[in-house]
């Protein structure tokens, strides 16, 4: 009898672990807690999101795709949730199907984690109408204590040789390594870009450099309001042009309006300037270029790639990071220290590290080392 009461005992401990784990949070709270934690969110349908900073209100496009908020008179998109919306939910929760969504509050269980480069909740396996408001001071279940090593699996393997050096040895072994890579033809980056910079919310489409813009991957070429290819390090910045080599590679080619990629021409980059009407965010002078602040640090680690990968023994010249900004066809690019300040304030989101993947796995076989460890940046040039 002791032992069977025991059990009994033990049943109303394990329900409310349960309740205690099913705490609704606020979107607010659920955008503190971007760490890949399963957590139930209520909030209001603000429309549908297209990027990291635009979020349709009407005209829908889609149904894969919702931004919610913690009123419904919200208009900042950094205050918004961008929820994902999977096949078995469309049908109800899409706004292209249902537009008359808009301003109602749902609730929606799934994975915290990064979603257009933006806090998002993704794999949903729950999403209902209705829902009470959570209160504002309820704090997240902590999550996970362990802090995943930053090159993940490819530190024992493809970094092995460069892992606990710094300097100039630290900058040698990561050129050894990511210098062996498949080369393409300036034709075949077409194709890697609608791969890489694929739009995580519409496959059909990829998401503009500069502007953030989701377009058709068709929608390609030389015409206004096209998209082509972008030299983030400027080919005339060593006139490699855009033979097979270092104006081929995708680690720092990527799709941008074309008007705005002739206005940012080969300029070197710096913060202030003056607003770029088509691309908000961005600013440009006489000699300098600042992007938005969603890519700011992946501007700076495609520029120190390029530095690494590029060491003048193969062919092509040795390019290097500088303090300039009035570098013309001099094999530099600056500004350095504006760069590794830019490193730091927007570390690798989900899109770039995805990105970087999809390159090693599909297109060149290697690795862009300052996504995979932005501190390496700091080790070589300090």
């Amino acid at each position: 009898m002791a032992f069977a009461l025991a059990v009994v005992l033990v049943v109303p401990v394990a329900v409310t672990a349960a309740a205690s784990a099913a705490t609704t949070l606020t979107v607010a709270q659920a955008l503190a807690a971007q760490d890949g934690r399963n957590a139930t969110v209520t909030g209001y349908v603000i429309g549908q999101p297209t990027s990291a900073t635009t979020v349709l209100r009407s005209g829908f496009t889609s149904d894969t795709a919702i931004a919610i908020a913690d009123t419904a008179a919200e208009t900042g998109a950094s205050r918004m949730l961008y929820v994902q919306v999977s096949a078995a939910y469309r049908s109800t929760f899409g706004l292209l199907t249902n537009p008359g969504l808009r301003g109602q509050r749902i609730t929606t269980t799934g994975t915290l984690t990064a979603y257009f480069s933006h806090g998002g909740l993704k794999n949903p396996t729950a999403m209902t109408l209705g829902g009470t408001t959570p209160s504002p001071s309820q704090s997240p279940t902590p999550g996970p204590t362990t802090t995943p090593t930053p090159g993940g699996d490819y530190d024992s393997t493809y970094y092995a040789t460069a892992i606990g050096k710094s300097g100039t040895a630290l900058r040698g072994s990561l050129h050894s390594i990511i210098k062996v890579q498949t080369k393409l033809s300036y034709d075949q980056v077409w194709e890697a870009l609608r791969d890489t910079d694929q739009d995580p919310a519409n496959s059909s489409n990829v998401i503009l450099l500069y502007t953030g813009r989701s377009q058709s991957k068709t929608g390609n070429g030389g015409g206004v309001n096209d998209w082509n290819r972008e030299h983030v390090w400027a080919k005339s910045h060593g006139d490699f042009g855009t033979a097979t080599g270092p104006g081929t590679d995708v680690h720092h080619l990527r799709p941008t309006d074309v008007s705005v990629n002739s206005t940012r021409g080969n300029k070197d980059f710096d913060n202030g300037g003056s607003p770029v009407a088509e691309a908000p965010g961005c600013y440009t002078d006489a000699d300098s270029w600042e992007p938005r602040n969603a890519v700011k640090g992946d501007v700076a680690r495609m520029i120190m790639y390029m530095a690494i990968r590029y060491e003048g023994t193969d062919g092509w010249p040795n390019l290097e990071l500088n303090q300039s900004v009035n570098n013309g066809s001099a094999p530099y690019h600056g500004k350095m220290s504006v760069l590794l300040q830019w490193n730091q304030a927007d570390p690798p989101d989900t899109f770039e590290k995805r990105r970087n993947q999809r390159i090693y796995e599909r297109w060149q076989g290697n690795r862009n080392p300052f996504v995979d460890h932005p501190e390496w940046a700091t080790a070589i040039w300090g």
